[in-house]
């Protein structure tokens, strides 16, 4: 029994055994371990609603959009890292798996100390260029500034989780989070509640509990000896590492600049409404952060599960877990939409009693409810090819659906309708458009030449 646990909370090794058995004992996991992610935001939302008021619950969901864009890097050394490191662990390649995750650590201190610096010092004109509501604008201001001076928790935590879940282990992460998650809502509660630190007292319990996770990920990867060697030698960039790390992480970096570039307009547009227009859209997109959980969930599973099997020559493989992964997906978020749809009423109401807020709130998911079984379409295929290597392909999707398609039809919508649902339409449309695309991209089959182990070599 013991070794069996052992086992199961160690590297789990995805090209052989039963498929979908693998992808199930490895998703379920990673989707508690979303939903505790989720948590830090939603638990910060409820709290400062709750505590100190809507204008308070907008200037935390209008920090948003910065956050994403700042977190470029990151995106990038993370997917660039998931990728190589499934792809090495398949082929057992443990030299290179070490060397790869030693720069994988030192290029995320330096991007680390990077945002720490520039981020700060981009937060009052950044605010100020997407016209922030005047009552909203210091409280985000703060929130902003002390989140970025703390960003090396968060970055740690969630580029090392994707190393060890690259590895098949998403047990281990899930504990830490879920260790870190609980931290976070009782310094929540204790900083906003009984300190009245307001909004700066969610992003500082944010922090710590950030800080937490990640130091318990080290730790875990550090005591990994049996899979990959961590010393003075694989610390040290590798430079051909580093280079294959950043073309690989490349496009996924760019799809998070393009996806939070078009958010910022959007923003702009979403602020032109109104403080009761942004808080509504802060509650929803809280909400949407749940909904979104399996199709992210299975969409990284898939990430890891083709990464592994292509390094491990085992196309085959990739085919059956394709099949079973879009299954999977399809009938977790139809589920999921269900519940949206009937209790929609009482989510938004987790957040705030204001009655204009929660009756739109409760329009908006309805309006959204069709795009999340789209998305699940697009998460999975996009994951698939982002572990067998081809990462250019969900970024030219990201760029057509986020660009091309829903930042002019939002404000095509907006002058026609005059109307903030037309920010909600055109985000539906959008992922619609990108399931399309999805399909079409996975069935051109571009992803089945690009893994970076090469059969002969495995």
């Amino acid at each position: 029994m013991a070794k069996g646990l052992a086992r199961f909370m160690g590297a789990q090794d995805m090209t052989v055994g039963s498929p979908v058995k693998k992808l199930i004992q490895f998703s379920i996991p990673l989707l508690i371990g979303n939903l505790a992610q989720q948590l830090y935001n939603t638990v910060d939302s409820i709290v400062v609603g709750r505590y100190v008021g809507d204008n308070a619950l907008a200037a935390v969901g209008a920090s948003g959009p910065m956050i994403n864009l700042l977190l470029v890097l990151f995106v990038g050394i993370s997917t660039g890292a998931n990728v190589m490191v499934a792809q090495y662990f398949g082929a057992k390649r443990r030299s290179e798996l070490s060397d790869t995750v030693g720069t994988v650590i030192t290029l995320t201190l330096l991007a680390s100390i990077i945002i720490m610096i520039v981020g700060p010092l981009l937060v009052p004109p950044f605010l100020r260029m997407v016209d922030t509501p005047v009552e909203i604008f210091d409280m985000t201001s703060s929130y902003l500034t002390i989140y970025f001076l703390g960003i090396a928790g968060m970055a740690y935590y969630n580029i090392i989780a994707g190393v060890l879940r690259g590895m098949g282990d998403s047990v281990m992460p899930l504990l830490f989070l879920m260790a870190a998650c609980l931290t976070n809502i009782v310094l929540d509660l204790l900083f906003v509640a009984k300190f009245g630190w307001g909004v700066a007292g969610v992003a500082i319990a944010t922090i710590i509990a950030q800080f937490l996770s990640a130091s318990l990920c080290l730790f875990r990867l550090f005591q990994m000896k049996d899979t990959l060697d961590i010393n003075l030698h694989t610390l040290k960039p590798h430079l051909l590492l580093a280079k294959e790390l950043l073309i690989l992480g490349l496009p996924s970096g760019l799809s998070q600049a393009i996806f939070s570039m078009s958010a910022i307009v959007v923003q702009s547009l979403t602020n032109s409404f109104g403080a009761l227009v942004v808080a509504v859209n802060t509650v929803v997109m809280r909400v949407d952060g749940f909904a979104m959980m399996p199709n992210f969930t299975f969409g990284n599973a898939m990430t890891t599960y083709t990464g592994q099997n292509m390094g491990a020559g085992r196309t085959d493989r990739v085919e059956e877990g394709i099949r079973d992964g879009l299954r999977l997906g399809l009938l977790v978020i139809a589920v999921l939409v269900a519940a949206i749809v009937i209790f929609g009423s009482s989510l938004i109401r987790l957040f705030t009693d204001t009655p204009e807020v929660v009756e739109m709130g409760r329009n908006v998911l309805r309006v959204l409810a069709l795009g999340y079984i789209a998305m699940a379409i697009t998460q999975t295929l996009s994951g698939v090819m982002r572990g067998a290597g081809d990462t250019m392909s969900p970024m030219w999707i990201s760029l057509t659906t986020t660009v091309v398609i829903r930042v002019p039809l939002a404000y095509g919508l907006a002058a026609v309708m005059h109307s903030p649902y037309c920010l909600f339409i055109s985000l539906l449309i959008s992922w619609c458009m990108g399931a399309i695309l999805s399909v079409i991209a996975y069935r051109r089959g571009k992803w089945r030449k690009k893994a970076i182990v090469k059969k002969e070599e495995a």
